[in-house]
């Protein structure tokens, strides 16, 4: 087997694999520190979360930000749609000067003030009137404070059964997320590696496009995750400042 290319940057997902909710992951401010001090380029994923992260004494530039959201504005730019937005009050700045009145779209993320029968219903009879599905992510769940909780995945699914569509996916665990993530960084897949709590959507999804995968067993993480998929991620370990251990060491 060929051998790879050296490691030229590192994707970390936010929610569950740098922090809980208000709680940092223990070691992870430090960890983080010690990587952005190697010679690699980094990527974090979740941009409404960036304000929370500095409160939780994290240094992370705007600029380092990749996000779905994004990548969903572009789409709704360029079909020239106005959306009903099932997306959270903090990820609608967004979608500023995007016209959502008389919708013709339908854009889901995660959104737990609106899965509720009304609203979903009213999602449902847009996409019976041929209203596009696209969907910001498709994660079955995520960790919270009081333990799992469902994602946008499940009510997405919900919609694509009930009305016979497809939704497009923005997010993880699509190639294009990851190839999206790379533009800009000079950077091939065989370059790069994904940290995540996700062995499906982060881990899967970015050793399918070419990357190496390492899954930390904090955040949404249940045991034997990493049997889950085929191959099995490159590397499994307790956290985030174990992730970035491993790297420091083998990787660069």
């Amino acid at each position: 087997m060929a051998a790879r290319r050296a490691l030229e940057a590192v994707l970390v997902d936010l929610s569950g694999t740098l922090h809980i909710e208000d709680a940092a992951v223990p070691g992870a401010q430090e960890a983080l520190k010690r990587l952005c001090g190697a010679s690699v380029i980094i990527r974090f994923s979740k941009q409404h979360l960036l304000e929370r992260l500095r409160k939780l004494e994290f240094v992370i530039s705007e600029n380092e930000i990749f996000t779905s959201l994004t990548a969903a504005r572009s789409l709704l730019e360029q079909k020239q749609v106005r959306p009903m937005l099932l997306v959270d009050d903090r990820a609608l700045p967004d979608f500023k000067g995007i016209q959502t009145s008389d919708p013709n779209a339908v854009v889901i993320g995660l959104a737990p003030e609106h899965f509720h029968y009304q609203i979903l219903n009213q999602a449902f009879r847009l996409l019976l009137d041929g209203a596009p599905l696209i969907a910001i992510h498709k994660a079955r769940y995520y960790k919270r404070k009081d333990g799992l909780a469902l994602g946008p995945g499940p009510f997405v699914t919900a919609l694509e059964y009930a009305t016979d569509t497809k939704a497009t996916v923005m997010g993880k665990p699509e190639k294009t997320f990851f190839l999206e993530a790379l533009r800009g960084t000079g950077c091939e897949p065989e370059e790069a590696v994904m940290i995540g709590d996700d062995c499906r959507d982060d881990v899967g999804g970015a050793q399918d496009v070419g990357m190496l995968g390492i899954l930390v067993k904090t955040g949404k993480y249940r045991a034997s995750d990493e049997e889950k998929i085929k191959p099995p991620p490159y590397f499994t370990c307790e956290s985030f400042p174990h992730a970035v251990d491993h790297i420091l060491q083998h990787l660069l």
